[in-house]
């Protein structure tokens, strides 16, 4: 089976466009490619767990993605943050998000309080 660590960025990339190849052929579980595919897998979310560090996403990006995930128009998001205008000027940056913003989106949409409160990045 010849499987070796990942040590390096190249062998990263390598092992990815391996576990790409196999993805594609979409080997039944059970069989060599299959647990091939399996240790593979396993071996990049262990290096990525240590070296590619997944960091919040931006407040905004974070209701943005609700929304889609959710079907929500700027409308549905009214009785959260206030009047259409004030919807678009905090998904526009043009306003931050206030406590009350915050808990409302947190508790209503499910939105990770952390991830709210976070610094918005300037768009």
């Amino acid at each position: 089976m010849d499987i070796r660590p990942i040590h390096t960025e190249a062998d990263y990339k390598a092992t990815l466009k391996e576990v790409s190849a196999l993805m594609d052929f979409d080997p039944d579980l059970g069989t060599p490619e299959g647990d091939r595919l399996d240790i593979l897998a396993t071996l990049v979310q262990a290096y990525e767990a240590k070296h590619v560090p997944i960091t919040a996403p931006d407040p905004v990006e974070a209701i943005k993605f609700r929304m889609d995930q959710s079907g929500l128009s700027v409308k549905d998001l009214e009785p959260f943050i206030g009047k259409s205008n004030r919807v678009y000027e905090v998904l526009n940056r043009k306003r931050p998000l206030t406590l009350a913003m915050i808990r409302k989106l947190h508790h209503s949409l499910g939105i990770p309080a952390d991830v709210l409160i976070a610094q918005t990045v300037a768009g």
